[in-house]
């Protein structure tokens, strides 16, 4: 199916989506034709489980991969999911084990030489996980126009996206359309690269910086007032790891710009709903989470613990596929004189995550919520 350059503000752009179709239709075969470190960039590690999921994925699959982060968020049993840019699908394979029989993985991708590696192998991954039918789909178009693709309004629990949003010429209208196709509480989960300042325009217009996912990153402040922009709550922090160029010529014309490959999560959560802050305790029974669950950076999520938090997240908590795996209490509740986290400012900045060298960081390591336990007042 042809599909038109997504909105007129695009017109102007359009050379960028044809020289990324080139990019990664024809000019890259395998991970060995990138000429930096930008799309190798894991901003998580890898959990064995999911280790195991991705062995599962059909090899010729795995080669076309070009991803920066591991897009595996969490409660996924059952749910719809649209993975932003899937390339030869190798995420929506490995999401498709996880979402189970019940669940839906569409994927939509402008490349045709992609999706042609994908729709090869529907029946091979039907077959080895065992469904009696297909669960995963995939769907020629642009990512900046979803409705156009015929994708319906408030359809997905959760959309994902691997290191694409950076190759878009029109962010904003990424943003947009992923907020129309979710449902309320649904989220946007995704990882990409993100800028340390906003790019110049010899940057932004190199073709082999933009095909490798640098030339198009985000100033991380542009990401955060983007979102507000389109509907979506701030804009939530799950890792961060420095991203190493690795190429001397890219990184000459790159000068003192730096990078980092990030996992945001973003809820949509409706305005009307009250965003008064409250007291939550984890269940435990997010399947692979059974003792914590990590939700960003700042905030995992202890069994039986109880927990203050603030209001946006509490809507979030209470508004999304996760609400069944809270109780909730106001603070009057709190009669059992039981330990609880109290919340703590936080900063969605990517950069003040990272380590130095190449290494990743979160900063839920020292306790729930980042900070040490305290009793609640």
């Amino acid at each position: 199916m042809a599909v038109s350059c997504p909105t007129k503000e695009c017109m102007p752009e359009s050379e960028i989506y044809e020289d990324v179709k080139d990019y990664y239709g024809r000019v890259l075969k395998s991970t060995s034709d990138l000429k930096s470190n930008a799309c190798l960039t894991p901003a998580t590690p890898v959990a064995p489980a999911v280790r195991r999921v991705l062995e599962e994925v059909h090899p010729e699959v795995t080669r076309r991969y070009y991803g920066c982060g591991m897009v595996v968020p969490e409660c996924l049993e059952g749910c719809r999911v649209l993975d932003l840019g899937c390339g030869a699908g190798r995420d929506c394979y490995m999401l498709s084990q996880l979402v189970g029989d019940r669940g839906l993985v569409t994927g939509i991708d402008m490349t045709e030489e992609q999706l042609d590696v994908a729709r090869k192998y529907v029946g091979y991954h039907t077959k080895k996980f065992g469904y009696k039918k297909p669960n995963t789909e995939f769907v020629q178009g642009y990512i900046e126009a979803l409705q156009e693709a015929g994708l319906k309004g408030s359809f997905y629990d959760i959309i994902i996206s691997n290191c694409v949003v950076n190759l878009s010429p029109n962010k904003k209208h990424v943003l947009k359309e992923a907020h129309h196709v979710l449902k309320d509480g649904g989220e946007l989960y995704f990882s990409d690269i993100y800028c340390s300042h906003r790019l110049p325009a010899e940057i932004r217009t190199h073709k082999v910086l933009w095909g490798e996912c640098l030339g198009g990153a985000l100033w991380w402040e542009d990401l955060l007032r983007l979102a507000e922009e389109v509907g979506f709550c701030t804009p939530r922090l799950v890792a961060a790891s420095t991203v190493t160029v690795g190429n001397k010529e890219l990184q000459s014309l790159l000068r003192d710009y730096k990078f980092v490959s990030a996992t945001f999560r973003l809820f949509k959560i409706p305005r009307n709903v009250s965003n008064e802050s409250c007291r939550v305790i984890y269940d435990g029974n997010v399947t692979g989470h059974e003792d914590f669950l990590k939700f960003d950076a700042y905030h995992t999520f202890r069994k039986n613990e109880v927990v203050t938090v603030d209001g946006e997240l509490a809507s979030i908590l209470k508004m999304s596929r996760f609400a069944e795996e809270f109780t909730f209490q106001d603070h009057a509740e709190n009669k059992t004189g039981s330990c609880c986290v109290m919340p703590k400012a936080v900063s969605w900045n990517p950069f003040e995550l990272e380590l130095p060298q190449g290494g990743s960081a979160d900063a839920s390591a020292g306790g729930c919520c980042g900070a040490q336990p305290s009793c609640c007042p």
